[in-house]
């Protein structure tokens, strides 16, 4: 009987079989049949190109599932009864890109391995298309946007490429990034704060305008796949305009749910239709349109909140004597207003001085009120970013030709003067001194308009926003505008153990002689170096940085304000500013600069001869330095060299025996420590410090990482070390049982 089942397993024909699915499926069939089933079976389905190449495994007790790949955890299943059938088909669910490859189905009894079928399965993209459609006023739109399994660090990226910069909305990792987001969907986008665990990457659009109208483009990028691609057609349509003829209707049947209804609509239409825009445009256009049919003689004018005129037609053509002086050639209107019932206004160089409720009315002859609309508008204040060092930054207003006698003011946040441009030149007696000399403006800027302004050498303490004023002979506001100017912090990032790190601040301004340069650590106020009257003052750093910064010689002169620091550890990864005062104690002059000092990462397979933890520094050390490695995540001591030699009774007993330096350390400078016969239970942090006397003058931190290995069982029941996964290779059919 034994025998004839052996022949049955060996008769057992192979075949292979392509099959190619779509992402997004509940589920996939991979068939494998054998027409009969040995006695004590076990049946298990492989992809061989996997590190833990075991994707489902079951015998006459059922699932065994702890050697299974967790990528495939709770994602296959067989039949209950496939071991009595012979039917071993694998069902996996929700296929995703990342589980394309060859399964191979196989059986072993008996002590023999036989490959029934081998399956190569391809799980392909598919392209999405969405049309959608909302009415503008609606308080938010979903843009869906679906992967059905994340197999990995993944971004989702929103684009419409019909503007620049195209990006709507970004998400990576577990949080937004929205540096480079088109400013027009600022404060209007949001995704789920789950979307890289649930797959759902769908965009949230809060106030739909009409211009929102577009192609949006959905990109799913997930290491190692090929991306997801999502289109979403979005159009955004005009409100309805409940008919004037209804109401008259509505008089007439009203009863009291009519009323209710009637109450409804009539929020409905109270409800102001709201249009943005960012400052800087060359117009934006306020819309009014009529359904009635308008007489020809009828009077057409637009006011904003403040009840002024801005824009008056009547009989028959535009009446720019009666508009404020804000708005003179800054409003235009269509022509044939009154025949094509479009009353829409034109607003040109629009500021953020102009967000404002405009109303539009049309007047009777006789003084009538026929129509009568409100338009919101509100212009966002335009936001300007630039990395610290640049020569000069330009902060953008531009708006039409302005009276001779009209002062241009720029001010900052802090009611401080900028720049003042008075009876048809600047003014820099009145500027603040810290922005004296680094200030300029446009030629001819009252016949152009143009009142943008150039502030040069920007540091992140210009950090703010600015506003600009423009006044006519008598002090009245004509405009203003603001713009918010962001000075990015310099990022400076090394490798622990390098031998020095420098914190640039480089500065073109005239600094005086008895200018006093001081450098902090931000997190914890600390003083890292000072210079005054003429040097440096050691005395007055924290002595953590005692001996370790320097700044070069005739600073005030070059300008040159960098900092040197030496030995830079991870604990030295925070904020640093420098400050610049005046022989008064004034402000001069201010930089922050980030530092990060990457932990140096030793990884090594535990079974390893040894491992060595890597530290060079200066050479020729003095015979009396004491070098000691910690395990700083328990704060055992690893290795003491002290007094020219080794001191193995001061280590802990974990590693005796265990370390090793290298001989003449202190003259080479190579301190790097050998550890042998390193297991999991070495992972974790060292650090290395170098000391004369009780004073630390040098050091550096390391990050362990000892990867265990597999254990498997061979045919013959020993045990052996695998770093990759159970040999592929199956048995010979004829081999002795």
């Amino acid at each position: 009987m034994k025998m004839l089942l052996l022949l049955l397993l060996v008769s057992v024909s192979q075949h292979a079989s392509a099959l190619e699915v779509y992402e997004g499926v509940e589920s996939v069939l991979l068939l494998c049949k054998a027409p009969s089933v040995p006695f004590d079976p076990t049946l298990v389905w492989t992809r061989h190109d996997l590190d833990l190449p075991i994707v489902h495994e079951c015998n006459d007790a059922g699932d065994e599932l702890r050697a299974q790949n967790q990528r495939y955890r709770r994602r296959t299943s067989m039949k209950t009864d496939s071991l009595q059938t012979g039917d071993f088909s694998l069902t996996l669910r929700n296929p995703i890109i990342s589980d394309s490859g060859t399964y191979t189905c196989t059986i072993t009894a008996f002590g023999n391995t036989r490959t029934l079928t081998a399956v190569d399965l391809q799980v392909k993209v598919s392209h999405q298309v969405f049309t959608l459609e909302v009415y503008e006023g609606a308080e938010s739109v979903l843009l869906p946007c679906h992967i059905p399994f994340v197999s990995g660090p993944s971004t989702g990226v929103w684009s419409r490429y019909d503007l620049n910069p195209p990006t709507v909305h970004q998400r990576q990792q577990e949080e937004d990034e929205l540096t480079d987001q088109n400013q027009r969907y600022r404060d209007r986008t949001s995704m789920k704060t789950d979307a890289l665990q649930t797959g759902d990457f769908s965009l949230t659009l809060r106030k739909p305008h009409i211009f929102d109208s577009s192609n949006y483009t959905c990109t799913i990028r997930v290491t190692g796949e090929e991306p997801r691609l999502t289109d979403v057609h979005l159009q955004v349509k005009e409100p309805y305009v409940f008919p004037a003829e209804a109401w008259v209707l509505l008089a007439v049947l009203i009863t009291a749910v009519l009323v209710g209804v009637g109450i409804y609509l009539w929020k409905l239409l109270r409800k102001v239709p709201q249009v943005e825009v960012d400052s800087g445009v060359e117009s934006v256009q306020l819309i009014c349109k009529a359904k009635v049919h308008l007489p020809e003689d009828a009077e057409v004018g637009w006011t904003d909140g403040s009840h002024r005129k801005v824009h008056v037609y009547e009989n028959g053509s535009d009446q720019p004597e009666e508009q404020h002086q804000v708005y003179r050639d800054r409003t235009k209107m269509n022509e044939d207003l009154l025949k094509t019932g479009d009353l829409s206004l034109t607003l040109k160089y629009p500021t953020d001085g102009d967000t404002d409720t405009y109303t539009c009315t049309v007047y009777s002859r006789e003084g009538r009120v026929l129509l009568k609309r409100k338009v919101e508008l509100k212009v966002r204040v335009p936001q300007v970013e630039v990395d610290p060092g640049v020569e000069s930054v330009q902060l953008p207003f531009k708006t039409i030709h302005l009276p001779k006698h009209a002062t241009v003011e720029w001010m900052d946040k802090d009611n401080k003067k900028v720049h003042v441009y008075e009876n048809g030149s600047d003014q820099p007696k009145e500027q603040h001194q810290a922005y004296r000399g680094r200030t300029k403006m446009q030629r001819n800027l009252l016949k152009t308009g143009d009142l943008s302004l150039t502030l040069k050498y920007p540091t992140d303490w210009d950090t703010k926003t600015y506003r600009c004023t423009v006044y006519n002979r008598w002090k009245m506001i004509l405009i203003k505008a603001q713009v918010e100017l962001k000075v990015r912090v310099p990022q400076v990032e090394v490798d622990s153990g390098v031998e020095s790190v420098q914190l640039p601040f480089n500065t073109t301004l005239h600094l005086p002689e008895d200018a006093k340069v001081e450098w902090m650590e931000n997190k914890y106020d600390r003083k890292v170096h000072v210079y005054e009257n003429g040097s440096d003052q050691p005395e007055e750093q924290h002595q953590v940085f005692r001996d370790r910064t320097k700044m070069n010689e005739d600073l005030l002169k070059t300008g040159d304000l960098s900092l040197t620091l030496k030995y830079p550890t991870d604990d030295d990864s925070h904020t640093y500013t420098c400050t610049v005062y005046s022989r008064e104690g004034n402000i001069l002059l201010k930089r922050k600069v980030e530092l990060k000092v990457r932990v140096c990462q030793v990884e090594v397979e535990e079974g390893a001869e040894s491992v060595q933890l890597p530290f060079t520094t200066t050479q020729n050390l003095p015979e009396a330095t004491k070098v000691e490695w910690m395990n700083n995540t328990y704060n055992r001591k690893v290795h003491l060299y002290m007094n020219g030699s080794d001191q193995p009774d001061k280590q802990h007993q974990v590693y005796r025996d265990r370390t090793k330096m290298n001989e003449d350390l202190l003259k080479t400078g190579d301190l790097s420590l050998t550890l042998k016969h390193p297991t999991d239970g070495d992972s974790g942090r060292y650090g290395c410090g170098v000391y004369s006397g009780n004073f630390c003058f040098r050091a550096i931190n390391l990050e362990l990482k000892v990867k265990g290995r597999v254990q498997v069982q061979d045919q013959t029941g020993d045990i052996r070390n695998r770093s990759s996964s159970i040999d592929p290779t199956p048995l010979m059919a004829d081999q002795s049982v």
